[in-house]
């Protein structure tokens, strides 16, 4: 049985507000909504993605004030990360230097086939730009 299809990615933030402010306002993903879970001590909000969604997840206390988020440093490989398409890497490099944001490592560029670049978000969360070349 292979009906299966991707939903949502999800990353911990520790700051909900700044995270929603990175994903929407510097990188244009459409905010779906957000939400406390008290419940659950948990805060968490999606953002739209074509082909699945982001879930920005921030971890609350017994009183749901926010916990700390310490990320794992990247491996040389940058695993885990979210891979976000792109049909002009050009235009997101030109993009993320004017945001002032940094990236990690790359372009990297296999001649014909794909160029890709690593950066994070405030956390240290790991996002990957690709622009598949052969693509007609």
């Amino acid at each position: 049985m292979s009906n299966l299809k991707s939903d949502h990615f999800a990353f911990p933030v520790s700051d909900l507000d700044a995270a929603i402010d990175f994903y929407s306002n510097r990188l244009g993903l459409r905010l779906m909504f957000r939400q406390l879970d008290e419940a659950h001590h948990e805060a968490f909000a999606f953002l739209e993605l074509e082909g699945a969604n982001l879930e920005l997840l921030q971890s609350l206390d017994e009183h749901n004030r926010p916990l700390p988020v310490s990320p794992a440093p990247p491996a040389a490989s940058f695993c885990p990360h979210l891979a976000l398409s792109t049909h002009d890497l050009d235009g997101w490099i030109e993009r993320l230097a004017e945001l002032e944001i940094e990236i990690l490592k790359g372009p990297l560029l296999i001649p014909g086939q794909v160029k890709w670049l690593y950066f994070a978000d405030p956390d240290g969360n790991i996002l990957e730009l690709v622009e598949w070349l052969n693509q007609g």
